[in-house]
């Protein structure tokens, strides 16, 4: 791991008043760790509160809500995100999954009290719930349209509902044990799920059966993601000719982030297995980033990008910390993780600075949705953050 910076998690509200401090430290992986204190010494122009640092540290920007510092000594430098907005009203207890429509405009989430609702991104404010699943909800999205929602539960079902009245007219039933993570297929006609079971499906949404096992494992597949494969990659030639019910499936990789330490690669269409990528730990998630480079996301905190023309050795291995890896999602020209710590970091190329997303206190940070302008995090403590992005 890296020299990584630190600071007080409710940063913003300490540092909100004059003579208000705060707790700053800088981790050096085989050194000592360096410690210093921030504090505000008034409110400038537009209530952006004036910061100073022990001789530790150097405070080179803040605003509102972000404060970039910087740790002179080890050449490193950090961004840290408040929230813009916080939802502690959706759910009652831990938020687990969530997902944004495709305009910002909605979300959706689960959460360890046994319920599912859609709410509005603007207040927080729940517009429809979702009962049907018998036991915990464990993952849910949208569909491309925004007016569909695709959900999995323990109880080994499948479900899509009807975002305008909450009905549910289709459910999939054939794995044997809980469902775990989901993907939809180009527009919808087909979703793909995984399971405990160690399987995973391809559905027919307009007859609602299951057109294919597309892997079957042998191991816990704890998340899947779909994406389009550049045409150098070689996704093999199906063995009999594709339902005519599969649409979309033609040129589509589907990962499998797995409980056996793998990162595996299946053709959507010929379900032929493009490569395995052994890690050091089992793999909760996984994604694309283009049509050549896909990160996994491992318990043991690495995040490895491959390059699918070469899985052998990875492109790079990032780690933040040693907490499990909870989640990952493409952001412009890099990525954002979420992790078992309560850390929550955007990692961009062309950027010489870390971005931290902060407050969650050490709570697990179990999903992250991204809009154009925000990203939204749920965690343990059952807050929902809205945090602004455009401005990065």
């Amino acid at each position: 791991m890296a020299a990584r910076i630190y600071v007080q998690s409710d940063w913003a509200h300490s540092l909100r008043k004059v003579e208000g401090e705060a707790w700053v430290s800088c981790k050096i992986p085989g050194k000592p760790t360096v410690y210093g204190t921030l504090k505000c010494g008034g409110i400038g122009p537009g209530g952006i509160p004036e910061i100073t640092s022990s001789e530790e540290f150097s405070v080179l920007e803040v605003t509102k809500k972000s404060l970039l510092i910087s740790c002179p000594a080890e050449n490193i430098s950090s961004k840290f995100l408040a929230p813009y907005t916080s939802f502690s009203r959706v759910h009652q207890k831990s938020v687990t999954c969530l997902d944004l429509s495709c305009g910002g405009g909605l979300g959706v989430s689960t959460s360890a009290d046994g319920s599912m609702k859609i709410w509005q991104t603007n207040n927080g404010e729940t517009r429809r719930v979702l009962e049907g699943h018998v036991y915990d909800v464990n993952c849910c999205m949208f569909f491309p349209s925004g007016m569909v929602v695709l959900s999995g539960g323990m109880d080994a079902q499948v479900k899509i509902w009807s975002v305008e009245d909450a009905s549910c007219p289709v459910t999939f039933k054939g794995h044997k044990a809980g469902i775990l993570d989901l993907a939809v297929v180009d527009r919808g006609r087909n979703v793909a799920s995984c399971s405990r079971d160690g399987t995973a499906r391809l559905w027919d949404c307009g007859k609602s059966t299951c057109l294919a096992v597309v892997a079957d494992c042998g191991a816990v597949i704890n998340g899947i993601s779909v994406g389009v494969a550049e045409n150098t990659i070689d996704l093999g030639t199906p063995e009999t000719p594709p339902s005519d019910r599969e649409v979309g499936t033609e040129g589509k990789l589907l990962l499998l982030a797995r409980e056996d330490k793998k990162l595996e690669g299946v053709s959507l269409q010929s379900r032929q297995s493009v490569f395995t990528f052994d890690g050091a730990d089992a793999f909760n998630c996984c994604t694309f980033l283009s049509g050549v480079n896909i990160l996994g996301g491992s318990q043991d905190g690495n995040i490895y990008q491959l390059d699918l023309r070469n899985t052998k050795v990875p492109v790079q291995v990032v780690s933040k910390s040693g907490a499990p890896v909870l989640s990952l999602a493409r952001f412009r020209e890099g990525f954002i993780a979420s992790q078992g710590d309560g850390t929550c970091f955007i990692l961009q190329q062309d950027l010489d600075h870390v971005l931290e997303l902060t407050e969650p206190d050490c709570d697990p940070v179990y999903k992250v949705a991204v809009s154009e302008k925000f990203a939204y995090t749920c965690c343990r403590d059952g807050i929902i953050r809205k945090y602004q992005l455009a401005d990065l």
